[in-house]
């Protein structure tokens, strides 16, 4: 089952966004194709087998099958197939997968790590039913239609629809028990990550005095003896107030807000990343680029080069054909 949508793939993709679905009418067999997203392909009508790395599967109206990202599968429809497909963003997923399980995990980091250990299946056919599946069709069809429209007007109908659809899955998905080590992970304050352990709750003033006063200079060394003479507090008294009211220690904090700022210098500057470095406060390219890397995921030059320019619109890319 490819990603193809059903006019064979002539609809451009105006701008990029998380989520999207089409409906196909599928009549002939299909190679094995494998996408770096996460894929749910919902049996509407018909029957079919599926191949892959997994063998062969009959599916049929009623089932919804789940792939992991980068999992080859393919298909022969038994006469006609009509299925919806919906593809999400890995990170995205990954997102969802964080707030869901905000309890265990530390920060965001720690959620790649879960996410592989809890669904370790990469591939599974949920037998959701005939009926059950006729009352998603209005869910379905509406996200397909949403998709071809503007996101920013959309985006949340999308997800609001996608949240009722994946309310009905969530409970019938196969999961591997996780460890409390693996979800907590590490001492996530000391992470230059974005805060995880937020409080709802007042900010001293000392405290917003210390994060204002490097949100506003971030090149200056700033080191925990000098923030702690400005909130007049110890150092140990700080680190902690920080930490409690950000979820990070001041000079994760730090690190974050530079790491923030190096992006959109490679995103709207043409600095090299050595310069851009500079400006937020580390003279040492390399260990500039370890800490962007660690905390986005990417070099800042391969974050450069994966990324549009600014406000730019790509009317040339189209759906994945087969």
């Amino acid at each position: 089952m490819t990603l193809r949508p059903a006019d064979s793939g002539a609809v451009p993709l105006l701008d990029y966004r998380p989520l999207v679905a089409w409906t196909s009418i599928l009549r002939r067999g299909e190679g094995h194709v494998a996408y770096d997203c996460v894929r749910v392909m919902v049996i509407r009508e018909g029957s079919a087998i599926l191949s892959g790395e997994f063998g062969q599967r009959p599916v049929s109206v009623g089932d919804v099958i789940l792939l992991a990202p980068n999992v080859p599968c393919g298909g022969e429809p038994e006469g006609r197939v009509l299925l919806t497909t919906v593809c999400l963003d890995t990170n995205y997923a990954l997102e969802q997968v964080f707030w869901q399980h905000s309890a265990l995990l530390s920060d965001r980091l720690a959620a790649s790590s879960f996410a592989a250990a809890r669904y370790t299946e990469p591939f599974q056919i949920i037998r959701l039913g005939e009926n059950a599946v006729d009352a998603l069709a209005h869910s379905l069809d509406e996200i397909e239609s949403l998709s071809r429209g503007p996101l920013l007007e959309h985006f949340h109908r999308m997800q609001e629809l996608w949240s009722g659809i994946t309310h009905k899955l969530d409970p019938l998905i196969s999961v591997s028990p996780v460890p409390m080590a693996t979800a907590r992970g590490q001492r996530a304050h000391i992470r230059p990550t974005l805060p995880r352990w937020r409080r709802f709750a007042p900010v001293r003033d000392e405290v917003r005095t210390v994060e204002a006063l490097m949100r506003n200079a971030i090149a200056e060394p700033w080191p925990l003896s000098r923030l702690a003479d400005h909130a007049h507090l110890s150092t140990a008294q700080l680190s902690h107030l920080f930490v409690r009211s950000y979820g990070k220690t001041p000079w994760a904090y730090l690190t974050m807000l530079r790491v923030e700022e190096l992006a959109r210098l490679m995103r709207e500057t043409n600095l090299t990343t050595e310069a851009a470095a500079r400006q937020v406060g580390w003279a040492d390219r390399d260990h500039a680029s370890q800490l962007f890397r660690r905390y986005v995921g990417v070099t800042p030059s391969r974050y450069r080069r994966n990324g549009p320019p600014l406000g730019s619109t790509n009317v040339n890319r189209r759906w994945p054909a087969a």
